[in-house]
C-alpha cells in the first residue's frame, strides 16, 4: 500500500491550500483515508477522513467550516481543501489508510501512512 501526500507549501494567513493523497486503486476504494497533522512538539492529531465509498466524512471540530475532504476517482486521490488558514494550522500533514474502513479519528486505527507534506501559514 502506497500513499503519496502532496500540495503543501507556504501560504499567508487567510489563504488556501489543497492537499492531495494519491493511493492505489484497492486502497482508494476499500479503505478510509484520513488526514492528520503534527506540529513541532505536539502529538499527531486528526483532521479529516472519508470512507472508501466516499459517502461518509468526518472533520475535526477545529476545521469545520474551513476544510473539506473529497475523493477524485479519476485520480485515485483524496483531497483536503483548506481555506481561511491561520498560523495555528502550520504543521506536517499526513494521509493514512484504514483498511477496515471505520471512519475513525484515532491514529491507531490507521495501518498505512504516507510521508508528510509541510504546510506553513505565515505572513
Amino acid at each position: 500500500v502506497q500513499l503519496q501526500a502532496s500540495g503543501g507549501g507556504l501560504v499567508q494567513p487567510g489563504g488556501s491550500l489543497r492537499l492531495s493523497c494519491a493511493a492505489s486503486y484497492v486502497t482508494f476504494n476499500g479503505a478510509t483515508i484520513g488526514w492528520f497533522r503534527q506540529a513541532p512538539g505536539t502529538e499527531r492529531q486528526f483532521v479529516a477522513a472519508i470512507t472508501g465509498s466516499g459517502r461518509g466524512t468526518k472533520l475535526a471540530d477545529f476545521v469545520k467550516g474551513r476544510f473539506t475532504i473529497s475523493k477524485d476517482p479519476a485520480k485515485n486521490s483524496v483531497s483536503l481543501q483548506m481555506n481561511s488558514l491561520t498560523p495555528e494550522d502550520t504543521a506536517v500533514y499526513y494521509c493514512a489508510a484504514d483498511p477496515r474502513d471505520t471512519l475513525s479519528f484515532r491514529t491507531a486505527q490507521y495501518t498505512y501512512w504516507g510521508q508528510g507534506t509541510l504546510v506553513t501559514v505565515s505572513s
